[in-house]
């Protein structure tokens, strides 16, 4: 990422630049998509000291992103840090929305394509597929409990996750179900 540092009404000296710098980088590790961050830092004739030193921050990343913050108060760098504060809740909330959307979606295209091919194999929905294995995926695991297994899958992103369940001493499936909860399987043998 890009931290571009201008200033204007103050001398931008090099303690001050590294501090912003410092503090914008770590912005990297909340969403890896930033190309550049713009920090502009303004000092105003006010008639209040306590709002004529000013942080912008901007954000400029992948696919259209914009991010912007601005604090005012009577010390450069405590507004330069409640701007990020500011900027840090904007990604948190923006990653929250762009991860349920993109679930949604995931979702409906599912339904989409198995819609599809009911339709065009002519069958009823409750008929069978005949089916032949495609693709084959093997992975590792390692035994965990349910709620251990819930957060892997989410982590995922997935609508299931398969695990070693130390509880049962055996494998179970968890999924999410349609009204928002989460389901467990627990095979048996017969």
């Amino acid at each position: 990422m890009e931290v571009i540092v201008k200033s204007r009404g103050v001398e931008l000296g090099d303690g001050l630049r590294e501090y912003v710098e410092r503090k914008v980088n770590k912005l990297d590790r909340f969403l890896p998509d930033i190309r550049e961050a713009e920090v502009d830092l303004i000092v105003q004739k006010t008639r209040s000291a306590e709002a004529s030193q000013i942080a912008q921050i901007t954000l400029r990343g992948n696919r259209g992103l914009v991010v912007r913050a601005e604090e005012r108060s009577g010390d450069l760098r405590s507004s330069v840090d409640v701007a990020l504060d500011k900027i840090e809740r904007q990604i948190k909330r923006y990653k929250g929305k762009h991860w349920a959307s993109q679930q949604q979606q995931q979702q409906r295209q599912a339904e989409n394509e198995m819609e599809a091919a009911v339709e065009e194999m002519g069958m009823e929905p409750e008929e069978e597929f005949p089916g032949q294995v495609v693709r084959v995926k093997e992975f590792y695991t390692r035994p965990m409990d349910v709620e251990e297994a819930i957060e892997q899958m989410e982590l995922l992103g997935h609508d299931f996750f398969i695990f070693y369940n130390i509880n049962t001493n055996n494998y179970s499936v968890v999924y999410r179900r349609s009204d928002e909860g989460y389901g467990l399987l627990l095979p048996e043998l017969v």
